[in-house]
């Protein structure tokens, strides 16, 4: 078997795929070569098959391969059943001025060397004026995409997110649709290789604890994460220190402007993806068992609980 045409781990992100996914280096490309023989056979699936794509995948399942086959089904059965989130995401003038807004970033800098990649929330940011909350959800969509693809960071390590309710009121809640929020949390536990491990909420008036409240209603209990509501920026630093939060955080790590002028850069080198992407996808009707409809999906079993918080 020739080496797989993956980009190389740090010795730190290594270690926790050794330690914590099982990977064994000298089986990676006979692992994702036995998913792609598996993709082949599947009269229904067209997807992607180049190595670093399979990766992510085998990594996001801890190289239980029945797992990984899964999630690539869920992938590519939500983006054609869910197209309002899923498809023509060709990065246009509209998603660049979303982007700029700077409602939803990555930090160039995980949580230490071989841990979870940082994502920031500012819902304030959105402005609901002009998009909806399936442009909300379908940015947050191109994104994943984005790290699917490039950040061997989410996807060993998984990512935690900050979400900063500063100013987050009625006007903004009116927006939110529970059928999203159960499309989004479908996707996470379903068919996204990384793994949301925390949710850090700052900066969280009164108003904010109900669009809380429903979101970790929507949240099945399979998805292992906490959330966790801090007081003060100094409750935040005793989980995610200064060196990995922005400036206007009060940290070390970049400035906002300046993550996202490099987010619209790799967006933008990355559009032969989204162009090419829609090509993709499932034909229900060739597929040799049940059928998946958006009614069956929404309908997946496992009890809503109410998560851990801190």
């Amino acid at each position: 078997m020739s080496k797989p045409n993956i980009r190389t781990l740090c010795d730190a992100l290594k270690k926790v795929a050794k330690e914590e996914l099982n990977e064994v280096e000298d089986c990676i490309g006979d692992n994702i070569e036995a998913l792609r023989e598996w993709i082949h056979k599947q009269r229904h699936l067209k997807a992607r098959t180049d190595d670093q794509f399979l990766v992510a995948f085998l990594r996001g399942s801890k190289y239980s391969l029945e797992k990984a086959k899964s999630k690539i089904d869920y992938f590519y059965t939500l983006k054609t059943v869910m197209p309002e989130y899923c498809c023509n995401k060709v990065i246009n003038e509209k998603w660049l001025n979303i982007l700029r807004s700077g409602f939803y970033i990555r930090f160039p800098v995980p949580l230490n060397t071989g841990g979870p990649t940082i994502c920031l929330s500012r819902y304030a940011k959105f402005d609901f004026k002009q998009y909806t909350i399936t442009d909300l959800a379908k940015y947050q969509f191109i994104i994943m995409d984005w790290l699917i693809n490039n950040d061997d960071n989410v996807n060993v390590s998984g990512y935690v997110g900050i979400a900063d309710l500063s100013d987050v009121g009625l006007s903004h809640m009116a927006h939110f649709d529970l059928n999203v929020l159960k499309k989004c949390r479908m996707f996470l536990e379903k068919a996204a290789p990384g793994r949301l491990k925390d949710l850090h909420l700052i900066n969280c008036p009164k108003e904010a604890l109900t669009l809380v409240s429903l979101v970790i209603s929507c949240l099945n209990e399979k998805l292992p994460m906490r959330i966790h509501v801090h007081k003060s920026f100094e409750d935040l630093n005793k989980y995610i220190g200064k060196e990995h939060l922005p400036i206007e955080y009060g940290g070390t790590n970049s400035s906002i402007e300046e993550i996202i002028a490099q987010t619209e850069k790799d967006l933008l080198a990355f559009n032969n993806y989204f162009m090419e992407d829609d090509e993709y996808g499932v034909v229900e009707h060739l597929r040799l068992e049940k059928r998946i409809s958006t009614e069956t999906l929404l309908g997946i079993e496992g009890s809503f609980r109410k998560l851990s918080i801190d």
